[in-house]
């Protein structure tokens, strides 16, 4: 009995000291269960009461919420308590503007980075009936008139409007063909660079849709291999590859030629609206104004720096130019969408083309415009005003005569409002602390905790796991810059670690901010792998002024790898670094800066992982590379001095480079022609290429090995 005492007692001791052990963090952890990954509040939508939001719960609820507590208040809709329907979940839905409909979205099929095809049904709560939008094949940016009476849609590149009193569906286009004319979606370059996936607009009054044109018969055509494999395009055992052609505009090649129309729908004609005789240009946005007299056509210039703002009638045709925003270097894209228009029908630039007033002052960046409350006669923003590392939400009147803070929590906070603007909701998270999602009326007052996240905060604590530690150098330039570290658990100053140093460094760009970002991801598993883990945000990068950020034009590249040189050196000098093993990561521009960082530290860095590498902007599209490069017929010596491609025999360190075979956005090309000039130059290096995969090299188990090779890369070279 003693003994069988004894043995027991063992067996307790041992699973206790076993329970206080940290576990280790897995990749399977990180890329495949998401036992980290942070819980937030998604796919909130106000209603138009300004009163209540709604949220999609289980791909098949629409559940309506009070702002005012936050509790529940009724399902508005429950697809699996409908008789019949025609679908059992869906994974989207709009309302239309009176709410009498929504619009449901279901079998969705990616096609670049915003664009999708859809099946989409109508119910309609009056009278309790589904309808398919249409059942001639699958749509593409379905968008109710203000009215709610019609969708209009894209398929197969042309137009329809569905009217769903009548259930008619008229074709408003009839010339769309793909790789030729494009009508109502962007095409790809605009999709990619400007950010958004329909280019259709209706009428405040629902009498005009306008929408953008785009004949892409003349720009350069693209072709990537797509292999059997798992492709959704390719006969399984197929003995020859497909080919997926598009068209894609190379810096300094043709772009698509634009026109913008209306289309009347009581007389179902499409007028073209003067848009200048410039065809070189950009028409990155159409807007109304809120009386519906006039369309807002925003006109760019191919070098990116001159944007003209134009009024059109929609009866005529004719345009007259109201307001002209130029830069030196190049306007940043944010413009576009924070243009709004006052109560009294003005914008914030009046109607006669003269700027009211600059209603904010001070050295920091404005950051995000939330919008005007034209009850209150306020402007809402996002500013880094206290740190260029955290970010704030801001009021001020239109006679400044009230400003003010509305978030208290130091870290990263941002808002969703609802339509008044006499609720909001802030998401906050900061370095130590996962999103913490609260809703607040328009004084601030908390009113409830909708995520706080406390499972994650308490695994992180229990498991010990190492978060990030700022700090800041000067470099020998003289140039204050912003950085993190993530050391390794029971971190030992007397030691001397080997270095990773991770890093995106694009223009506009930031990866050095108080928040939780990604959350605990490859990083920290590196950090627990031994390794010290180092961010540093070069010049080029956001929220520091705009000369900072600027600097870097019409010579990408440049500053951002001479920056990461400098923090190689620096980190160095540190007594716990050992300086003999620092490796540089990065992706995509990251990778590009990994490359000319290799190219210009010499022996400073043993190794460099870059993954889907631009290596000559000669490669990259027009809209992104033009806006800081210029052409490559103005600016040759700013392409080819910083590009990695004319310097491969400069690589010193073991370098692995990743690319995915059908990468639409930064095409495997700029791999493949960087491999064979490392190889005409003598230069030893590993290199992995994912078979059908996209820019983001994901599916399946693709994660995991990706990671895992890098991870067995990393290890190999400095330990």
């Amino acid at each position: 009995m003693k003994r069988l005492f004894f043995s027991l007692l063992t067996i307790v001791i041992a699973n206790a000291t076993v329970a206080q052990q940290p576990q280790k963090i897995t990749l399977e952890d990180i890329l495949a269960k998401g036992t980290f990954r942070a819980q937030t509040v998604t796919g909130l939508r106000s209603m138009k009461d300004g009163e209540h939001y709604t949220t999609l719960e289980n791909n098949g609820r629409i559940v309506k919420y009070s702002y005012k507590t936050g509790n529940e208040v009724a399902v508005v809709f429950d697809i699996t308590e409908i008789r019949d329907a025609p679908i059992e979940s869906f994974s989207d839905y709009i309302f239309s503007p009176d709410e009498t409909k929504v619009l449901l979205t279901t079998a969705v099929q990616p096609i670049y980075r915003h664009s999708f095809t859809a099946t989409n049904y109508v119910w309609n709560f009056v009278t309790e009936e589904f309808t398919p939008l249409s059942e001639k094949g699958a749509q593409q940016a379905a968008t109710f008139s203000p009215d709610g009476d019609r969708v209009a849609f894209v398929r197969g590149n042309n137009i329809f409007i569905k009217n769903l009193k009548f259930g008619t569906e008229n074709q408003v286009t009839y010339d769309g063909e793909k790789n030729k004319i494009i009508n109502g979606i962007p095409d790809w370059v605009y999709e990619e660079e400007f950010g958004y996936n329909k280019a259709l607009w209706w009428s405040p009054d629902s009498k005009f849709l306008a929408f953008v044109r785009f004949d892409e018969r003349e720009v350069p055509e693209f072709t990537m291999p797509m292999y059997a494999g798992d492709s959704p395009v390719l006969e399984k055992n197929k003995l020859y590859p497909g080919l997926e052609a598009f068209k894609y505009p190379k810096a300094g090649e043709k772009n698509s030629e634009i026109t913008v129309l209306v289309h009347e729908l009581r007389s179902k004609t499409n007028l073209p609206v003067d848009i200048g005789p410039e065809k070189n240009i950009y028409i990155p946005r159409l807007k109304w104004t809120p009386d519906a007299n006039s369309l807002v056509v925003m006109r760019l210039n191919r070098l990116q720096n001159n944007l003209d703002v134009l009024y059109a009638n929609p009866y005529t045709g004719d345009s007259r130019r109201i307001f002209t925003e130029k830069n030196k270097r190049y306007i940043d894209e944010s413009f576009l969408d924070d243009f709004v228009f006052l109560d009294d029908g003005k914008f914030v630039i009046d109607n006669n083309g003269f700027e009211i007033k600059q209603l904010t002052k001070g050295k920091f960046d404005v950051t995000k415009f939330y919008g005007y409350d034209n009850i209150r006669k306020v402007f809402y923003y996002q500013a880094a005003a206290e740190s260029p590392l955290r970010r704030e939400v801001y009021f001020i009147s239109q006679d400044e005569k009230k400003k003010g803070k509305m978030t208290t929590l130091q870290g990263t906070n941002d808002v969703d409002f609802s339509v008044n603007y006499n609720y909001y909701v802030n998401y906050f998270s900061s370095s130590k602390t996962p999103a913490l999602v609260t809703l607040h009326d328009n004084k601030g007052t908390q009113n409830k905790v909708l995520q706080d996240n406390t499972v994650l905060k308490n695994t992180v604590n229990v498991l010990s796991i190492p978060l990030k530690e700022f700090f800041s150098f000067t470099t020998s330039a003289g140039v204050e810059l912003n950085g993190y570290m993530i050391k390794p658990e029971g971190f030992d100053t007397s030691k001397k670690y080997p270095v990773i140093m991770t890093q995106y460094s694009g223009p506009n760009s930031q990866s050095v901010a108080d928040n939780w970002g990604r959350g605990i991801g490859w990083e920290h598993y590196l950090a627990q792998e031994g390794f010290l883990v180092v961010c540093v945000d070069p010049r080029g990068t956001a929220a520091r002024g705009e000369d900072f950020r600027k600097i870097t034009y019409q010579q990408l590249g440049k500053y951002e790898s001479e920056d990461m040189v400098e923090a190689a050196k620096y980190l160095g000098t540190l007594n716990y670094v050992d300086k003999s093993n620092i490796a540089i990561y990065g992706w995509s521009y990251g990778g590009f800066v990994v490359l000319l960082a290799m190219q210009k530290g010499g022996e400073l860095f043993k190794a460099g992982v870059s993954v889907a590498p631009v290596t000559s902007f000669r490669f990259y599209d027009t809209v992104y590379t033009e806006r800081y490069m210029r052409t490559p017929e103005e600016n040759p010596k700013g392409y080819d001095e910083n590009a990695p491609l004319s310097h491969a025999g400069d690589i010193k360190g073991r370098l692995l480079i990743v690319h995915g075979s059908a990468d639409d956005n930064v095409h495997a090309q700029n791999t493949y022609e960087f491999a064979e000039k490392m190889v005409q130059a003598g230069v030893q290096f590993d290199m992995a290429i994912y078979t059908n995969r996209n820019h983001g090299i994901r599916g399946g188990n693709t994660s995991m090995h990706l990671y895992t090779k890098m991870t067995n890369f990393l290890n190999e070279q400095l330990k």
